[in-house]
């Protein structure tokens, strides 16, 4: 089967839904993999294993099968997502076509944007050093540092 250029969302549900119309089920860390959720089985594995992927609320293997209309809630970084499980693939293709496996929750989306925007805040707040002193700056904090205390 010849592959062909897929120019909107709808011709990519189509594409995935043709070539996985034989699967009802895949693994959990094969379908976070596809999904581009983590860059290598490897390490979905090891999210799976740590607890920071949970299968219909429940802490799962990574052999687990995954079904379509299933609620996988996943840790990557400090944001925390809960997806929708649209299709199903076990073969890793590109974003676009990973982009229709699922589809994030309202509530999700809300609650990523919001602590985002907690997170810059607070660094906005925090001092931070531009760099390193240069030569006539720590010489002054020398000579601070060492100044007689009254």
């Amino acid at each position: 089967m010849a592959r062909q250029k897929i120019h909107t969302k709808a011709d990519a549900k189509r594409e995935i839904a043709d070539e996985n119309s034989h699967e009802t089920s895949v693994r959990l860390d094969k379908w976070l993999w596809a999904a581009r959720f983590y860059k290598t089985r490897g390490l979905s594995q090891e999210m799976i294993e740590g607890g920071k992927v949970h299968y219909d609320g429940h802490r799962v293997k990574a052999s687990k099968e995954v079904r379509i209309g299933a609620e996988i809630t996943l840790t990557q970084g400090l944001d925390r997502r809960t997806v929708i499980v649209l299709a199903l693939t076990d073969k890793r293709s590109n974003a676009t076509l990973a982009a229709t496996l699922y589809e994030e929750t309202a509530e999700s989306i809300e609650k990523r944007t919001e602590l985002s925007l907690q997170r810059k805040l607070l660094a906005e707040s925090q001092p931070h050093s531009v760099g390193r002193p240069s030569k006539k700056q720590r010489r002054q904090i020398i000579r601070f540092s060492q100044a007689p205390s009254d």
